[in-house]
């Protein structure tokens, strides 16, 4: 009997957890604020499915170019980024049909906020 509720628990998990990588594979609307300046900034991000729970994000914001690297779960999305010598982290869940989460610069002491809607 525990081995039945065990394998329905792992089989929970796998359908959770590939409704969220269905949800998050594409291309996104970006509104967010920035942590540093408190301005208000938007553009599109790409995320595409690299392994089993890794993630590749390119976010355009203005002219510049951000690549980022994430992993998730059926409870959110982990990332780090880069462009030039600026890197970062951020963390997003799932909100109905959007992605809500908050992120920072490496070092910072304020974070800013993002939403992704899907184009």
């Amino acid at each position: 009997m525990r081995s039945l509720r065990l394998l329905a628990a792992a089989a929970c998990l796998v359908v959770t957890t590939s409704a969220f990588a269905d949800a998050l594979e594409g291309r996104f609307r970006v509104q967010g604020t920035d942590p540093g300046t408190g301005e208000k900034y938007s553009g599109t991000v790409a995320i595409e499915k690299t392994g089993q729970v890794t993630y590749r994000l390119v976010w355009q914001i203005g002219d510049t170019r951000y690549i980022g690297t994430g992993i998730g779960s059926p409870s959110g999305l982990a990332v780090s980024y880069k462009a030039g010598s600026e890197t970062g982290i951020g963390i997003y869940s799932q909100e109905g049909d959007k992605f809500a989460g908050f992120w920072t610069y490496a070092g910072g002491k304020t974070v800013g906020q993002e939403t992704w809607t899907a184009r």
